[in-house]
């Protein structure tokens, strides 16, 4: 539109210009009746109240334009601002159309709203997608998964998997309605497994054309595979301590009867396998459990440093046997990191554990925690806490495989020392469900570190 300051200027000079043919026609149709300054004044004062009414309905359209580009440009925001006073009146059913258009508006936003809300509200990421594979809309569930800024990018952005690719690719060809996929998702930190829905809107849509909602099977998946194994685990390594209550039993049954000394002899290498087989279960549950939720970082906010105050202090009595001291090196502050206390507990309770039952004694165990984490990319924003101890140290060959379950480096000693073979697995699977890492490094005949890096909660 052109600026109504300006097209007031134009009306005027043009109302100067043609002000003399305008005299000159009329007088010659009068036929010089009226004095031709008479007739000239006349003509002139009707032709500039003419040319003021044109600009000042100019200027009221030039509001009412500047307020529908807002409208348009910020949609129902616009309609906080004040209308402007009138209607032109050449087009006296404007304001009436433009209040119409911002009910609409209204109605339209509150209606998104809801979309949106309803959206956010879905337990399963949902991906909405255009005819160009293009990312439209994502829900927040979308974002916790595969990570924020996903609109206008392509779907490949989310998820790489060619099979969810090739059954998004064929139902935006038209040649199926919907289609269904199972992939996996490998993290990091932890595998997730899920159905993808790809479905073609019915309803047409200026942008989005295909859904694609992604169902979490990781639950049931974890809870199909840890009850299988957790039967393969449990014959397996309660075999032998079953096998020599067994044997204890019926020797004091049998020959044993009455030898009081073979038969006190028994009973405390059966109160010992016993233990172990409660020690067995009890790790076997608690790893099962931690693997099923090993999916879903913790919510709660835990203080490491007074946290590993309260372990390293329950643990000195079994220290102190050994006439092993615990030495702490932790700065001064709060060292807020989000995680479960419980499990947090009880990953630094078994790396401090492991330290004693298999160390020297009269040595040292030193604790160290260092914000920052161990300098590399991956732990960078880190609270990092070391276990260190000046032990038997670890052949490298040994070292990958720790984290195993039921992997010892010395089977016979292990379990003499009362050790499950999951003591480790079960650190792991904690950090890992506490988005952390955790490092090994030994040295053979110098000691072992074991670090757990977890991010710093802000």
């Amino acid at each position: 539109m052109v600026e109504p300051l300006a097209l007031r200027r134009t009306l005027a000079n043009a109302g100067l210009l043609s002000a003399p043919t305008l005299v000159t026609l009329g007088f010659l149709l009068l036929g010089g009746k009226i004095p031709l300054w008479m007739f000239a004044l006349g003509a002139s004062a009707a032709y500039a109240a003419t040319s003021a009414l044109i600009a000042t309905e100019v200027i009221r359209l030039g509001r009412w334009e500047t307020y529908i580009g807002r409208l348009l440009d910020r949609g129902p925001a616009a309609s906080a601002d004040a209308l402007p006073e009138a209607s032109p009146r050449f087009l006296p059913s404007l304001g009436r159309y433009v209040r119409e258009a911002i009910k609409r508006l209204d109605g339209l936003a509150a209606e998104r709203a809801v979309h949106d809300a309803v959206l956010g509200a879905l337990p399963d990421p949902l991906l909405l997608l255009d005819t160009k594979r293009t990312i439209v809309r994502a829900n927040a569930a979308a974002e916790a998964v595969f990570g924020v800024d996903l609109v206008e990018r392509d779907l490949s952005a989310a998820v790489r998997h060619p099979a969810v690719i090739a059954a998004v690719d064929e139902v935006l060809a038209g040649g199926q309605s919907n289609r269904s996929v199972e992939y996996a998702d490998p993290g990091p930190p932890v595998e997730r497994m899920f159905v993808v829905e790809v479905v073609r809107l019915s309803v047409q849509s200026a942008t989005a054309r295909v859904i694609v909602a992604f169902h979490d099977l990781t639950y049931a998946k974890r809870s199909e595979e840890m009850r299988s194994d957790f039967i393969a685990n449990v014959s397996h390594e309660l075999r032998t301590p079953l096998a020599s209550l067994i044997g204890f039993i019926e020797t004091l049954q049998g020959s044993a009867r009455s030898d009081i000394e073979a038969r006190d002899r028994f009973l405390a290498i059966m109160g010992e396998q016993a233990s172990r087989m409660n020690r067995l279960v009890s790790d076997l549950l608690s790893l099962s459990r931690i693997e099923l939720l090993e999916h879903t970082p913790p919510q709660d906010r835990v203080d490491v440093g007074a946290l590993l105050k309260q372990v390293v202090q329950a643990l000195e009595p079994q220290a102190k046997a050994r006439r092993i001291a615990i030495v702490c090196d932790i700065p001064e502050g709060h060292h807020i990191v989000g995680g479960e206390r419980d499990q947090l507990a009880q990953v630094f309770q078994n790396l401090i554990d492991n330290a004693i039952r298999y160390g020297r004694d009269d040595m040292t165990i030193a604790i160290e925690v260092s914000a920052g984490g161990d300098g590399s990319s991956a732990t960078r924003g880190s609270l990092s806490i070391a276990v260190k101890d000046r032990g038997h140290g670890i052949p490298p060959e040994h070292v990958p495989r720790l984290t195993e379950r039921f992997y010892r480096v010395d089977a016979a000693r292990s379990r003499a020392l009362g050790g499950t073979g999951l003591g480790l697995a079960i650190v792991k699977h904690i950090v890992n469900r506490h988005r952390g890492a955790l490092t090994i490094d030994s040295v053979e005949g110098k000691g072992s570190t074991f670090t757990v890096s977890l991010p710093i909660s802000t």
